[in-house]
């Protein structure tokens, strides 16, 4: 799963909610087709990769796929039963950041029904809800 290989501050604070929408990501720039968020999560690493195997497994080795999000957001948990105070919990996992208006993936060499429908199956696997884009119609 993506994680970042190194990172200047370890434990990050939690932050507010996430407001806004997308000021950068937010068109198809490396592909043809893409996945846009219609709202605002944390998309863990899990989520990411299980999304990254639904789309290869429909395309099988057809076409190309480029994931723009990465995971650097440090999530922390502490053990079940912890009594409160004790510090911070470990990191437990990662998460990217998503704003309504991101490209969460995009898909070039394939047909458009054939990309409409993996990207469609990916949507399935993410917290947010998306919508198919193009970058002859955006």
């Amino acid at each position: 799963m993506l994680a970042p290989k190194k990172v200047k501050h370890r434990k990050w604070r939690r932050g507010d909610q996430i407001k806004g929408n997308a000021t950068r990501m937010n068109t198809v720039a490396f592909g043809d087709y893409g996945l846009k968020s219609l709202e605002a999560s944390w998309v863990t690493a899990r989520q990411i990769e299980s999304a990254r195997r639904a789309i290869v497994g429909y395309i099988e080795r057809g076409g190309e796929i480029f994931i723009r999000l990465f995971p650097d957001k440090p999530i922390t948990a502490k053990g079940s039963e912890m009594p409160m105070g004790k510090g911070k919990g470990a990191v437990d996992h990662y998460v990217a950041i998503v704003k309504p208006g991101t490209v969460m993936f995009e898909m070039k060499g394939v047909s458009q029904e054939s990309a409409r429908k993996a990207l469609q199956l990916a949507a399935y696997k993410l917290p947010v809800k998306s919508k198919f884009v193009s970058k002859h119609l955006a």
